[in-house]
């Protein structure tokens, strides 16, 4: 069994004809209702049918944790949760006289209140980072697909758009609403000026880059599952030297390979959390890399990581054959060493050069050993991101990193063996790897926290093979590969030792929500009437009022 690129990369974004393709065959029921009722939203709200829906799915990581902006390579999968954005426009030649004129409106407006927003003709949607507002994840897609737009024409004014939201991701669970939600809303935005033909892997592109004006250093995982995700594989996501996806084939195993995704209910949301946690660690990372390659005197060049520089670039200025400036007294690393080997080395220069202060570093340490005045190195590490903290773990965060790395490297070698359908071990070993990479999460990158910890004690004494959490963490969801035979004992496990304890009375609704059985999901697609969708059998009967 191995991978297989995906040509599709560079092809569009499909149209659906059945919403049977798209979601689990125990969910298309309810998944018909739902779109039927956003219909019927849009009808009431707006006072005509949508033209089309914009849909991007959430999606678990599997292993690879936290290394995606170091531009290491992931294994995600889209889940069947997503966003969808109904959207009625008429484009007009009258456009580049006049404001772009977008209501917004939610399925759920007592939680997310609808607004208005108007856009100049060579404008760009005003987005306030500081302010946690549903909205700026709209406005953020719209503003990078806009950008997209403009690169092909200069005096491109976008048109007013009626919108129409609805989300099944939980926010700040971990499943990544966010990307989704700029996915979706980049999508729609592009379909609504004309851009019939999106290409899949320009759609992350921008979207990646359009996540950033909410206020974090986002990697491009979250937003290469939500796309480019086949229904039924794995994903493995490279960016280095640049954005590459390959879906890998869950080999047929007895017993199957089988995922759990537990929420723990405490709310991580990384654009309020950033300056402490996510973007913190970013900048950590950033700094490693710096770091590093100031002790060897190499210079790193600018990369695709959301600071400019990586520790993936640093391996790869390390292992580029050259020599340092130091001259002979500086051994650089051999280009010849084959990759899985070259991280192990990246392990000891690590150990070397940046563990030598198990208490970290203050910014005037590193400010000094770069040779830049602290206001440079706020200024341009600290500042469009801003972080909190008053010393920088640098080791620890860069010995997580490689070591995750390796065993993303690992994960992907035990499902691509041509003997796992044979190999009873491998389940076991599959779900070591995910146990390691929960460790590294709590104590080296310390992006854990005790429900999730013990959300995954729980799973392993009830027979998972592995447990760890997913997503950015610090709260969120916990992700399991377990025996299917251990579905239910798993559940009641968790049931009785940490929700009902959580929240007494817990309802049934409640648990439904917090624990599933995952499947890998398809990724982003468009609906435009005219296929036959079954789930939209009533437009035209709402439109007529009948």
């Amino acid at each position: 069994i191995f991978g297989y690129f995906l040509g599709a990369m560079d092809e569009p974004v499909p149209t659906v004809k059945a919403i049977d393709d798209l979601y689990p065959s125990a969910n298309v029921a309810s998944q018909k209702e739902r779109w039927n009722n956003l219909t019927a939203h849009f009808v009431e709200k707006h006072g005509q049918p949508p033209q089309f829906v914009a849909r991007s799915p959430g999606r678990v990581n599997i292993i690879g944790e936290h290394i995606d902006y170091s531009l290491y390579e992931v294994l995600p999968m889209a889940i069947a949760a997503d966003v969808l954005i109904a959207v009625s426009c008429s484009p007009s030649p009258e456009d580049r006289f006049n404001d772009a004129v977008i209501p917004m409106v939610n399925v759920n407006p007592s939680k997310h209140k609808g607004s208005e927003h108007r856009v100049p003709p060579a404008g760009e949607a005003s987005i306030d980072a500081t302010i946690h507002e549903w909205t700026n994840y709209f406005k953020s897609g719209f503003n990078g697909a806009i950008a997209f737009l403009r690169k092909s024409n200069a005096d491109f004014s976008p048109c007013s758009m009626k919108v129409l939201v609805d989300g099944n991701v939980p926010a700040g669970g971990g499943l990544s609403s966010s990307a989704a939600f700029v996915c979706a809303s980049a999508l729609a935005v592009l379909r609504a000026n004309g851009q019939k033909d999106i290409p899949k892997k320009e759609l992350v592109e921008l979207a990646i880059i359009s996540e950033r004006a909410v206020g974090v250093n986002s990697g491009g995982m979250d937003q290469s599952a939500s796309v480019f995700s086949i229904k039924g594989d794995a994903l493995s996501v490279s960016f280095s030297p640049s954005l590459y996806a390959e879906a890998i084939p869950f080999p047929k195993v007895d017993p199957p390979i089988t995922f759990m995704i537990a929420q723990s209910f405490v709310t991580s949301d990384k654009h309020v959390t950033a300056p402490h946690c996510y973007n913190l660690r970013v900048v950590e990372c950033t700094l490693a890399a710096k770091m590093m390659a100031k002790a060897l005197d190499i210079e790193l060049q600018p990369d695709s990581g959301p600071l400019g520089v990586s520790l993936r670039g640093f391996q790869h200025a390390y292992f580029s054959g050259a020599t340092s400036r130091k001259g002979s007294s500086v051994q650089l690393g051999d280009p010849s060493m084959p990759y899985k080997q070259q991280i192990e080395a990246m392990l000891g220069l690590v150990s070397t050069l940046l563990e030598t202060q198990p208490d970290g570093y203050t910014r005037e340490e590193i400010a000094s050993t770069l040779a830049v005045p602290v206001s440079t190195l706020e200024e341009k590490f600290m500042t469009k991101f801003p972080v909190r903290a008053d010393r920088f773990q640098l080791g620890k965060r860069a010995r997580h990193v490689f070591s995750e790395a390796l065993r993303v490297i690992a994960f992907k070698e035990l499902l691509q063996s041509p003997s796992a359908a044979l190999e009873i071990h491998l389940l076991p070993q599959l779900g070591n790897l995910m146990n390691e990479t929960q460790k590294s999460c709590r104590d080296v990158y310390e992006c854990s926290c005790p429900e999730i910890d013990q959300l995954c004690a729980i799973a392993l004494k009830a027979g998972a093979y592995g447990s760890r959490l997913t997503g950015a963490g610090w709260g969120g969801c916990t992700v399991h590969l377990v025996p299917k035979k251990q579905l239910n004992e798993i559940k009641n496990a968790w049931v009785e030792q940490y929700y009902q304890i959580r929240e007494p009375g817990i309802s049934a609704e409640r648990l439904a929500e917090a624990v599933v059985v995952s499947e890998p999901g398809q990724g982003s697609m468009m609906y435009v009437p005219g296929f036959s969708l079954g789930c939209f059998c009533l437009i035209g009967a709402i439109a007529n009022g009948e």
